[in-house]
C-alpha cells in the first residue's frame, strides 16, 4: 500500500488550492482502501466545533455540517486523539445519528486524528456499508495518511487560506529578530533578485561571461562601499562589519578564480555564481555553532548582490509616500542599507535566521525584525499592520482596539529606548553597590577591525575561526598575528578572552573535508586541535606575540570534555610559549581558562581547578547537550528552554564548585545577554557576563534598578520551581513589579 499512499500524496500536492487538494484526497482514498465513504472535518477551535470540508459517499443538504466537539464518534476521535475502529458504529456509547448525512447505510467506522505539532486539526475518516472491523494494515494506512494531510493543511493555514466563514489571519508567528514594536502599512517587495531561481545555462563565449562577472564584482564593491559610507556616522564597526567581509570576501583571489573556473567548464556566469555560492554557503550551514551556521546567509546575500550586478546597473530606488513594514522574502544587509532609515517602520522577511547579519544590523539600527515568516505576502501587502519584535508576532489589518493597544506601546518603546542609551555609560552596579562586569562577545567584526567599547569591561569572548573559514587555506602565522594584534589593541587597558579554534566535524573546511554520521558529538574543538597540534601551535605562538607588551590576552579552550585533553592542550601551550619566549623572553604568560559546555565538565572542576585560572560557561551548548535538544530544529525547538529547572541547577552547581576553589567563572552564552537570564545569574552568584553587543546597555541598566539581596531571592526561589513556565512567570511578575515588564513583553499586554 505504500506505492498507493505515495500516489495520494502526490497527487494532493499538486493541487493549486487546498480544496480542492482535499476532495482529490476523499476519492483516492475511497478507491485506495477499496471502501464507500471518506470523509474529512476540520477543527474550528473558536466555535468548538468540527466542519465537514469533502466527502466521498456521503449526501446531505446545505453548506455544510458542524459537528460540536462533545458529540458522536468523529467528536470523540478529536477529543481523545487516538483511531477509533468499530464494524458496528452505531452500537458504541458515544454514537450520535445525525440525519442531514446520510450516513445510516454505514456500518463500519474507522477515524483517525489529523495531528500537527501537538494540536488536532481535524478528523479523517472512512466508512464502509458491511459491518466488519478494518485490519491492522487499513488502520496503519490511514494514520499515515493522516499525518500527511496534518503538514499540507498546517502549511495552508499558515500561507493566510482560510477554511471557515468568516476567517481571517488574524496572527502570523515568525522569529523575533529586533525588539520593538511598529505599526504601519505592509509593503511586499518582490523586487529582489532570487538566486535559488536561477537554473543551468551555458555559454560559447566564455571570455564574456568572465567580463559580465568581472563588472559585476566591480559594481558590488563599489556599491558596498557606498552603503558602509552611507551608515558610518550611524552605527558602529561592529555592525558595519558585513561591508568589510563582502569587501574582502569579493577581493578574495581564490573566490574570483572559483567563479572564473566554473565559467571556464562552459558555465554562464550567472549559474556559475549560483553553484560557487552555494558551496561555500554550505560550508557554514553544516556547522552547529549557531553563530557560524548562520553566516550562511551572509554568503547567499553575496550571491544575491553579486546577481543583482550581473542583471542590472543601477541601484533600485525605493519612494514611499509613508514609512512602511518592509516585507521581503529574504532580509539582507543591502536591503537595510538601501533604503533610508526614516521610511522603514520594521522589517518581516519570509526566510533568514535571528543572527543572521541582517538581523544584526536590523537591531544595530533600532529597526524591528521578525524572520522566518510562514505566510503569502501577497495576502498582506498593502494592509496596515502590527509588527512585535518581542514575540515574533504580525497583526494584518488589527481590531481598533489592538491597534490602540499597541500605539501605547510604540510610546514607551520610545521612551524606554532614550532612558537606556542615555545611561550606557554608568557602570553594572546593583542597588546595594554590587559591581558586576559586562564583557562583550566579538563575532563577525573580529575579521576586519573591532571598535573599541569604552562601555564594557573587555571582550569575554573572540572567536577565533572565522578567518579560518572565509580562506581557501589555513592562516598563516603571520596572518593571524595580524588579525590578533588589531583586536588585543583595541583593547590595551582590559581584559581579551581568545579562544582557541572551535573547528571540525561539524565545521567543514573547504580545505579540509569532514564526513561525520554525527558532526555534533564528533571531531570538533579541542579534539580537533590536540589531533593537529601543528595547526594549533601556529595559532598560539600567533596570540602570544600579538600580546607583547599589552599582556590583556587569556586563551579559553572550547569544547574540553575530559581532564586529559586539557593536559594534552597545556603542554602545546608550554610549548608554545618555550618557542616565543626565544626571541621575546620577557613575555608573560596568559591566563588560560576552560569552556564549560559539555556536562562531564560539570564534575570535572574540582580535578582541573589548580591547572587553570578562569572557567567560561557556553550556556547554549551546555544547555542543548543537557536537554538533548537542537533548538534550530523546528520540531524539538518548543522543548529547548533557557530557564529550564536542570540548566538554571546546572548554573548554580558550577558557580558553587568554583566559589570553593576560587576560580573565576564568566557566563558568555546568549542567558547572559537576555534580562532574565541576566538577572537570575547574578543572583545565582555570577559576577562576570558576556554579551553582544546591543545587550550591553539594558542588561547594565536593569542591574542597576535592583538589589543584589533581591536577586538572591529570586533565584533561591526560581531553583525550586519544577517547570521552567513557573520560573518565567515569577520573573515576568518581578520585572512588572520593578516598571522593568518592557524589557521583557512577550506580546500585547
Amino acid at each position: 500500500m505504500l506505492s498507493q499512499l505515495r500516489d495520494i500524496v502526490e497527487h494532493v500536492s499538486k493541487a493549486e488550492e487546498v480544496h480542492s487538494a482535499l476532495e482529490i484526497l476523499v476519492k483516492q482514498t475511497c478507491a485506495a482502501m477499496n471502501t464507500e465513504c471518506c470523509t474529512i472535518y476540520l477543527a474550528d477551535e473558536k466555535k468548538q466545533r468540527l466542519e465537514l470540508m469533502a466527502t466521498q459517499g456521503l449526501r446531505f443538504t446545505g453548506h455544510t455540517i458542524h459537528i460540536g466537539f462533545d458529540e458522536g464518534l468523529v467528536g470523540l476521535v478529536k477529543r481523545t486523539a487516538e483511531p477509533i475502529n468499530l464494524a458496528e458504529a452505531a452500537k458504541h456509547p458515544s454514537f450520535k445519528f445525525f440525519p442531514q448525512l446520510g450516513e445510516d447505510i454505514y456500518h463500519s467506522f474507522l477515524g483517525t486524528p489529523i495531528i500537527h505539532r501537538k494540536q488536532v486539526l481535524g478528523v479523517l475518516v472512512i466508512q464502509q456499508k458491511s459491518s466488519r472491523q478494518f485490519d491492522e494494515m487499513e488502520e496503519s494506512f490511514l494514520v499515515t495518511l493522516a499525518a500527511q494531510v496534518a503538514v499540507i493543511i498546517a502549511h495552508a493555514t499558515a500561507q493566510g487560506q482560510s477554511f471557515f466563514d468568516g476567517d481571517r489571519v488574524s496572527v502570523i508567528k515568525g522569529i523575533p529578530a529586533s525588539s520593538g514594536v511598529a505599526i504601519g502599512p505592509l509593503w511586499w517587495d518582490n523586487t529582489q533578485p532570487d538566486l535559488s531561481q536561477v537554473f543551468p545555462a551555458s555559454t560559447l563565449d566564455i571570455l564574456r561571461e568572465q567580463e559580465l562577472l568581472s563588472l559585476a564584482i566591480e559594481n558590488a564593491l563599489a556599491d558596498f562601499k557606498r552603503m558602509r559610507k552611507k551608515l558610518d556616522l550611524e552605527l558602529n564597526k561592529d555592525a558595519l562589519a558585513i561591508f568589510d567581509l563582502f569587501t574582502h570576501l569579493l577581493n578574495d583571489p581564490m573566490l574570483r578564480k572559483d567563479l572564473k573556473a566554473q565559467i571556464a567548464k562552459g558555465d554562464r556566469a550567472d549559474w556559475a555564481l549560483r553553484q560557487v555560492v552555494e558551496s561555500y554557503a554550505n560550508r557554514f550551514a553544516k556547522m552547529s555553532d549557531i553563530y557560524l551556521r548562520e553566516r550562511a546567509q551572509d554568503i547567499k546575500e553575496l550571491g544575491q548582490r553579486l546577481l543583482f550586478f550581473l542583471q542590472n546597473t543601477e541601484q533600485p530606488v525605493h519612494n514611499f509616500e509613508q514609512p512602511v513594514i518592509l516585507v521581503v522574502q529574504e532580509l539582507t544587509a543591502s536591503i537595510l542599507a538601501s533604503i533610508p532609515k526614516e521610511q522603514l517602520l520594521a522589517v518581516v522577511s519570509l526566510d533568514g535566521a535571528a543572527n543572521s547579519h541582517a538581523a544584526i544590523l536590523s537591531r544595530a539600527m533600532g529597526i524591528p525584525a521578525i524572520m522566518g515568516v510562514n505566510i503569502n505576502p501577497e495576502l498582506i501587502s498593502g494592509k496596515v499592520g502590527i509588527v512585535d519584535g518581542y514575540s515574533g508576532e504580525i497583526y494584518p489589518d488589527p481590531s481598533q482596539d489592538l491597534l490602540s493597544e499597541y500605539s501605547e506601546l510604540v510610546s514607551e518603546e520610545s521612551e524606554l529606548s532614550a532612558m537606556v542609551d542615555k545611561t550606557v555609560s554608568e557602570e553594572a552596579c546593583t542597588l546595594d553597590g554590587h559591581r558586576i562586569q559586562v564583557m562583550l562577545n566579538a563575532g563577525l567584526s573580529a575579521d576586519t577591525s573591532i571598535s573599541v567599547n569604552q562601555y564594557v569591561d573587555g571582550v569575554g569572548l573572540y572567536r577565533t575561526e572565522i578567518a579560518f573559514l572565509t580562506q581557501q587555506k589555513f592562516p598563516s602565522e603571520e596572518e593571524q598575528l595580524h588579525q590578533y594584534t588589531s583586536v588585543l589593541n583595541a583593547y590595551p587597558d582590559k581584559k581579551v578572552v581568545m579562544r582557541t579554534l572551535d573547528i571540525g566535524g561539524d565545521k567543514a573546511l573547504p580545505y579540509l573535508p569532514i564526513d561525520e554520521d554525527n558532526p555534533f558529538l564528533g571531531w570538533r574543538g579541542i579534539r580537533f586541535t590536540l589531533d593537529h597540534p601543528d595547526i594549533f601551535l601556529i595559532q598560539l605562538r600567533s596570540m602570544l606575540k600579538a600580546s607583547l607588551g599589552l599582556d590583556n590576552l587569556s586563551i579559553l579552550l572550547p569544547m574540553v570534555s575530559s581532564v586529559q585533553e586539557l593536559d594534552g592542550a597545556m603542554e602545546l601551550i608550554e610549548q608554545a610559549l618555550a618557542e616565543v619566549q626565544q626571541l621575546h623572553p620577557d613575555i608573560k604568560r596568559p591566563a588560560l581558562g576552560v569552556m564549560i559546555e559539555v556536562p562531564s565538565m560539570l564534575y570535572l572542576i574540582p580535578f582541573i581547578a589548580d591547572k587553570v585560572d578562569f572557567v567560561s560557561v557556553g550556556t547554549n551548548d551546555l544547555t542543548q547537550y543537557l536537554l538533548a535538544v537542537d533548538r534550530n530544529n523546528a520540531q524539538v525547538a518548543d522543548i529547548y528552554e533557557t530557564l529550564h529547572p536542570s540548566v538554571l541547577a546546572a548554573m548554580k552547581h558550577i558557580f558553587a564548585t568554583c566559589q570553593t576553589y576560587n576560580l573565576p567563572v564568566c557566563i558568555c552564552g546568549e542567558l547572559a545577554g537576555d534580562p532574565i537570564g541576566a538577572l537570575l545569574l547574578v543572583g545565582l552568584g555570577y559576577d562576570m557576563l558576556s554579551m553582544n553587543t546591543s545587550n550591553v546597555a539594558k542588561v547594565k541598566y536593569i542591574l542597576r534598578q535592583t538589589s543584589y539581596q533581591e536577586l538572591q531571592d529570586l533565584a533561591h526561589r526560581a531553583l525550586s520551581k519544577p517547570y521552567g513556565s513557573d520560573i518565567y512567570s515569577q520573573m515576568q511578575q518581578f520585572f512588572e513589579l520593578k516598571g522593568l515588564a518592557g524589557f521583557i513583553r512577550a506580546g500585547k499586554r
